[in-house]
């Protein structure tokens, strides 16, 4: 996908330094995080709203991001009166208990991401990860994978010191009005139960989160509490949606750097996803498991991090494939879950 980059633009060229903000429109800047991971980065925005701020997504929840948010707000003779958090995953929550509490702000989340959260924080059934590791041997995924997995823990917990305890419910098609402006949510599902994407028409800026990356595809994953589930048939159907937007709207992402080109990237998107399938039809014509597929979608060295969103990724692609009927799902006599073209 990265050789069509150019067909973006990128207004925006350079990178905020860590621990500051960068103006990129009328009371609205950006700020980027460090994550402990292979992806090392996500975009935060802070938007004024008269006598206060409001922050979209928090960063992961440790000493590095703290101190960068401290040193931030503290140049700040306004409070931070509101956090809006588009998703579940640490790297979005992971800090929005404290700085909520720092001026006795408000957190605005969508139900589904609250309740998502919670479920993986406390570990309940379906969303724990001795469910999780189940499910991945059930799809062939090499035993000693599976027990790296297992006794890493609750690696959830890790970047959330502290989840929610209490929220202001986002929905579909609401507006928040900051700033003056209206910022309309655009709910988006496969990636998250209910991810909250913003819209500001008068700004013509689209607060994409994780939904719409311009170098990436985001992580689209089955939980075991949901095994049939198609959350790539969602998310695709969730990104054609943004396709109604003028295609001159400035995105801000999660990760990497802001652009334009709304269509060019629904369509790059959804080609990638059409090439993966393709690559997984191709090597089904014998029953074939999600585990044996790693290196079809992913032919390089995944670490147990990695692996864990690459099985995820691997059984989204193979649902999605059965519920469009070009492939049937067969369970052997060793119990393992395979998939087999239908023609």
């Amino acid at each position: 996908m990265n050789a069509l980059d150019s067909i973006l633009d990128y207004p925006f060229p350079d990178l905020p330094a860590e621990g500051t903000a960068v103006t990129i429109a009328p009371g609205l800047r950006w700020v980027r995080m460090p994550l402990p991971f292979a992806l090392d980065h996500i975009n935060l925005w802070l938007l004024d709203d008269g006598d206060a701020l409001v922050a979209v997504d928090t960063g992961y929840g440790n000493d590095r991001t703290r101190d960068a948010w401290t040193r931030i707000l503290g140049e700040e003779s306004r409070p931070l009166r509101r956090v809006v958090v588009t998703h579940h995953h640490p790297d979005h929550v992971g800090l929005a208990t404290w700085l909520a509490a720092r001026d006795d702000g408000e957190i605005h989340m969508t139900l589904g991401e609250f309740l998502g959260g919670q479920a993986i924080w406390h570990q309940l059934p379906g969303y724990s990860i001795a469910d999780m590791v189940a499910q991945f041997r059930a799809h062939g995924l090499a035993e000693a994978r599976a027990e790296a997995l297992a006794s890493r823990g609750n690696a959830y917990r890790h970047g959330i010191p502290a989840m929610p305890a209490r929220f202001n419910r986002m929905l579909e098609g609401e507006t928040l009005r900051i700033g003056g402006n209206d910022w309309r949510v655009i709910a988006g599902y496969g990636h998250a139960p209910e991810h909250a994407s913003l819209y500001c028409e008068t700004l013509g800026i689209l607060i994409s989160g994780d939904m719409l990356l311009p170098r990436i595809s985001t992580n689209i994953s089955v939980y075991a509490a949901t095994p049939h589930d198609d959350p790539l048939g969602r998310f695709l159907d969730s990104i054609r949606g943004f396709c109604s937007l003028p295609d001159d709207t400035l995105v801000l992402p999660s990760h990497g750097k802001p652009f334009k080109g709304i269509r060019a990237r629904v369509d790059q998107l959804a080609e990638h996803h059409r090439d993966r399938c393709a690559a997984l039809l191709a090597e089904c014509g014998v029953p074939r498991c999600a585990g044996e597929l790693l290196g079809t979608l992913f032919p390089r060295e995944l670490d147990t991090h990695q692996s864990m969103f690459a099985m995820g990724e691997a059984i989204a692609h193979l649902n999605h494939l059965e519920k469009q009927g070009a492939l049937r799902r067969v369970v052997g006599s060793d119990d393992l879950i395979r998939f087999i073209r239908t023609s």
